[in-house]
């Protein structure tokens, strides 16, 4: 008995510290950027967002608005009270829908972890969530405000963000940022090698495979579904994707799964749900799912 566990330990040891040392470099250099970015340019990007104010942009707002989302640092209990005082000065329900929606699913930090994925799913990544934040800006443009219908409802979320990055010295407010990062990434960074580890010695790749590859469309089905309760942070799931995709998941279903998981993290859900209301709450979640399908299948059928 002894034997085997001190075999089982050393295989999962093994994958252990294969992925940590594939991983580990994007993890640290995710957690720099974003900081720096959170620190040193933050206000920037949201300045940037504010002068859509009284400007005709059109659909062209909401590709401008989904990226500076992406570029945002905020999480999103960050992003609604900026959104919500965006509302009060005038920025428009569709324009708000695009930043809100790229913000929820990409940041710089994810960014950088995604690249340990290889350069196709970064791409994919990247075009995909600045997709989903257009069409999220274009659909409520269509459905609501040419109806002069609002989507949020920000009454409870009036108060600004609270700003820890207060110090009186640049470095030492960009050091604490980053130890702020660390301590609430880290052990989900770590329990995300684990299940990898534990998912590469103990299931067979043909499971991975029928699961995630071969049938493509029900592939993607199952990692859109499997994205809901999995996914906690965007660092922890990293590892799990890299070992899937290792193992024979499809492209497709990897794409689906990055995208349903930030979408309805409990803590995203949960400040959604407040400033959408049920019904709106109900159109959020389907156009996630329905949305991270579609991507899913369209990617598995190119590549």
């Amino acid at each position: 008995m002894t034997e085997i566990l001190h075999r089982e330990f050393v295989y999962l040891w093994y994958y252990f510290t294969v992925q940590f040392e594939q991983i580990f470099l994007y993890w640290v250099f995710g957690i720099v950027i974003g900081s720096v970015i959170s620190v040193f340019g933050k206000e920037s990007i949201h300045k940037l967002f504010a002068r859509l104010q009284g400007k005709r942009l059109g659909v062209f707002g909401a590709i401008f608005a989904s990226t500076l989302g992406i570029a945002s640092p905020l999480s999103c209990y960050g992003t609604i009270p900026i959104c919500a005082a965006f509302s009060e000065k005038g920025i428009k329900d569709d324009w708000l829908a695009a930043f809100m929606m790229g913000s929820i699913l990409l940041n710089p930090q994810l960014i950088l972890y995604s690249a340990a994925l290889g350069v196709p799913a970064l791409t994919i990544r990247l075009v995909s969530c600045l997709l989903g934040g257009i069409l999220a800006g274009v659909l409520v443009r269509i459905f609501f405000l040419s109806r002069n219908r609002a989507f949020f409802r920000f009454d409870h979320f009036r108060e600004a963000p609270v700003n820890r990055d207060t110090h009186p010295q640049p470095l030492l407010r960009l050091f604490h940022n980053i130890l702020r990062n660390l301590k609430a990434t880290g052990l989900y960074f770590l329990f995300g090698i684990i299940l990898s580890a534990i998912f590469q010695r103990y299931v067979p790749s043909d499971v991975m495979v029928t699961l995630f590859g071969k049938n493509k469309a029900w592939g993607v089905l199952m990692a859109a579904t499997i994205g809901v309760p999995l996914y906690a942070c965007g660092g922890g799931t990293i590892p799990l994707l890299q070992g899937w995709l290792l193992n024979g998941m499809s492209m497709g279903s990897a794409a689906a799964f990055m995208l349903t998981g930030p979408a309805t993290k409990i803590t995203n859900l949960s400040a959604m749900k407040i400033v959408l209301g049920m019904k709106h709450f109900v159109l959020y979640l389907g156009f996630c799912m329905v949305f991270a399908l579609c991507i899913g299948v369209i990617v598995n059928g190119v590549l």
